[in-house]
């Protein structure tokens, strides 16, 4: 199969690990762009705050609430100590139940706020996963043979997750963190002018300590997830070539380089964590000066009667939690970061301009009862290509192909041979010239109605996880049990499929690795009859089997190709002798053409490829 100079370069490899630290480009002209498009859910997102507003309104009274019913036991109590009354446990009582409900209701809004806003974050996921894979579609081979192919899976998987998570996590904080930081200065104002004065005066050393911590952090988090990349990517290589690593006796140096990559990520990942872990110990022996300042003035104030031990008690109560909006706050903005990260990258693939245009006014090739109109005729008139513009590969290829006949195409490694395939299904555009099918252009045809003519069977047999009807039914999705056992054994493999434990419904395993090479191709050729296009493809189909397997495909082989228009790639010259038509192609030329006997008479480059391989043998 042509392969060197007939192939785009790919750039393979895992996508960039989204880390909780990573900064956009654009951060808020992402952000604006995320905004605007989840527009067909303001309305649930408005509800949601209202509701994480009310709920929390709901939890920063409450303290003043109970405040007061603190206060009634203490001049109950000391009324009583005087003798001058008692406490009124009526209205005690009265107090908790109101601040009970107030409870229930802040709970109650607060579970309703976060169903809404769960429910917009995982639509909106739902929505990006639903027009990237549309995206993808619509993109052409050219953009994933110059694009990394984890890079993409990424922007589907990895980015995609961080968005919805952090969107649900950061609106939801962000929200309550700003309403608790106005509503806990309100009534602590509303308290002690005072009083708030010096609890205020720790605030900025919290916010120093935050901001210096995070800064200082910040650098391990983001080497921490880098480290952990390599890490990663040495476990899953070494996974997938654990035979070759054992063949070559590679086990030392693969716990070595893991080592290496293990220490790396011990070192940034202490470092990261251990800082990070300073935060909440700071914050709170900052705050548990503030507290002491707060007591001695609340008491002071206390005994002048300027005001009431409840007061106290439910301001020492916000002082605590003033602190903690504060972080929540410094994580918010890392948490957007990472949102704004995440987002930024879905648009820029959603936004890729380089799309395949659709076709105008298509030409129908099944008439209204679903009949195909084509016979098979292929011509190929000047067809120019190259993957990159600037170095051509198929320079000046015409050939008129006749319905039914049997087209062989060889050649060395590089001359195009694939790549010739490749345009005809329109996998690519071509530079110049023209492809015609009947008579009809393939520009002027759907993709869907292009490609629904061909028939395909793969050096690199492709099979996914799953059962082996399903996998042959992949072929026409609306076969019948008995058409896919009839395809199987026109192309000799329902003999094998029975001798299996279970038959046709054995499972496939993901890497298909739990069945041979050969009779994964085999698998294939059926799936192949089962499709029974009016073209058919064959790229070095029988280059995996032994002889006497090869023998039962070229039975199956001759059968399929009747009355079909075939192309056959082929290295083993031997395998295409009885070819109508073939074409030697060398640097994205034809050379020569006929059939062999006649190829055989030139004593050509065809007659030096096929003497080479007897003389190999």
């Amino acid at each position: 199969m042509s392969r060197s100079n007939s192939r785009p370069p790919k750039r393979m490899g895992h996508g960039p690990m989204m880390g909780a630290t990573e900064k956009a480009k654009n951060f808020k002209g992402t952000m604006r762009q995320l905004i605007a498009y989840m527009r067909p859910y303001y309305v649930k997102i408005s509800l949601a705050m209202l509701f994480a507003v009310a709920g929390t309104i709901f939890m920063i009274v409450g303290p003043k609430i109970l405040g007061k019913a603190t206060t009634a036991l203490a001049q109950g109590f000391m009324e009583k100590v005087t003798g001058v009354g008692g406490i009124d446990f009526d209205y005690i009582l009265s107090i908790i139940l109101f601040l009970l409900g107030l409870y229930v209701l802040s709970g109650l809004f607060s579970f309703v706020q976060q169903y809404v806003m769960s429910g917009v974050t995982q639509r909106t996921a739902y929505d990006l996963r639903k027009k990237i894979a549309k995206k993808i579609d619509r993109m052409p081979f050219k953009y994933f043979d110059t694009n990394s192919h984890g890079d993409v899976l990424s922007r589907v998987t990895n980015d995609i997750d961080t968005l919805a998570q952090s969107l649900n996590q950061s609106l939801n904080t962000l929200i309550t963190s700003i309403v608790n930081i106005i509503g806990f200065t309100v009534m602590m104002l509303s308290i002690s002018w005072q009083m708030t004065l010096v609890a205020f005066v720790t605030v900025p050393l919290s916010v120093v300590f935050v901001s210096t911590i995070v800064k200082k952090s910040q650098k391990y988090f983001v080497s921490q997830q880098k480290f952990l990349g390599e890490v990663n990517g040495h476990i899953e290589e070494m996974y997938g070539g654990h035979t070759v690593m054992k063949a070559f006796n590679g086990e030392e140096r693969s716990v070595e380089v893991f080592e290496k990559h293990n220490h790396k990520l011990y070192h940034v990942g202490w470092k990261s964590q251990f800082l990070s872990g300073l935060m909440q110990p700071i914050i709170g022996f900052v705050g548990n000066i503030g507290y002491v300042f707060v007591c001695i003035l609340g008491g002071w104030l206390a005994i002048q009667g300027t005001i009431e031990i409840g007061d106290i008690q439910a301001f020492i109560q916000y002082v605590r939690n003033f602190n903690q909006p504060i972080t929540q706050m410094a994580q918010v903005m890392n948490m957007l970061q990472s949102t704004a990260a995440a987002a930024e990258r879905v648009f820029e693939f959603l936004q890729e301009e380089e799309e395949l245009p659709e076709t105008e006014n298509p030409v129908e090739i099944y008439d209204e009862n679903g009949n195909c109109r084509i016979e098979g005729q292929v011509t190929f008139e000047n067809v120019r290509f190259g993957y990159d513009p600037n170095k051509i590969i198929i320079h000046d290829f015409s050939m008129y192909i006749k319905p039914g006949k049997k087209i062989a195409i060889v050649g060395p490694t590089g001359a195009g041979k694939t790549t010739i395939v490749k345009l005809l299904m329109r996998f690519y555009e071509l530079n110049s010239g023209t492809i015609y099918i009947d008579g009809i252009k393939t520009t002027e045809m759907r993709r869907a109605d292009l490609r629904s003519l061909f028939g395909m069977v793969l050096q690199d047999a492709w099979l996914f996880h799953g059962s082996i009807i399903d996998n042959l039914r992949y072929g026409k999705l609306d076969a019948t049990d008995e058409e896919v056992m009839k395809a199987a054994d026109a192309a000799y493999v329902d003999h094998f499929i029975r001798t299996l434990d279970h038959g046709y419904q054995t499972e496939i395993n993901e890497d298909s690795n739990n069945i041979s090479q050969g009779q994964k191709q085999l698998l294939t050729i059926a799936r192949a009859f089962l499709a029974d296009p009016k073209i058919l493809i064959l790229d070095e189909a029988t280059s995996s089997v032994d002889t006497r397997t090869e023998v039962l495909i070229q039975k199956g082989m001759q059968k399929l190709m009747e009355n079909r228009t075939s192309f056959v790639i082929a290295h083993r010259l031997s395998t295409i002798r009885d070819a109508d038509l073939i074409l030697v192609m060398k640097d994205g030329d034809i050379v020569e053409a006929g059939n062999h006997d006649e190829l055989m008479q030139e004593q050509g480059f065809y007659t030096q490829l096929y003497n080479s391989q007897f003389e190999e043998a």
